[in-house]
């Protein structure tokens, strides 16, 4: 899940019960056939579920995150948000010493 155009795809879905084709290719800026290989990848995964209707003659693709997709996708932002709020308490120390991992100060 870390590479982005699949993360985009997924946190696009996550917002919504499903999105058509068309609709998920605008807002990641994708090409379709880019969109299409990722998609696939994803299905795959079993992370989407890609449904292919008509609409009259008109072919339409749905698409959206299958239960195990939609946990994987909120585990993965709330991990994120872990350590964007451990990160937030590491602070450089007012002598402008560098410190180590372990907490000791450097010259």
């Amino acid at each position: 899940m870390h590479e982005p155009a699949r993360l985009s795809i997924l946190t696009a879905l996550e917002a919504c019960h499903a999105s058509d084709f068309v609709f998920l290719q605008s807002l990641t800026g994708l090409s379709g056939g880019n969109l299409s290989t990722h998609l696939s990848r994803l299905e795959q995964a079993g992370l989407v579920k890609v449904e292919k209707t008509f609409k009259g003659k008109v072919p339409r693709t749905l698409v959206q995150l299958t239960a195990s997709g939609r946990s994987a996708i909120q585990d993965h932002w709330r991990r994120l948000e872990m350590l964007r709020k451990a990160a937030g308490k590491w602070r450089r120390p007012e002598d402008g010493s560098k410190e180590t991992s372990d907490g000791e100060n450097t010259e």
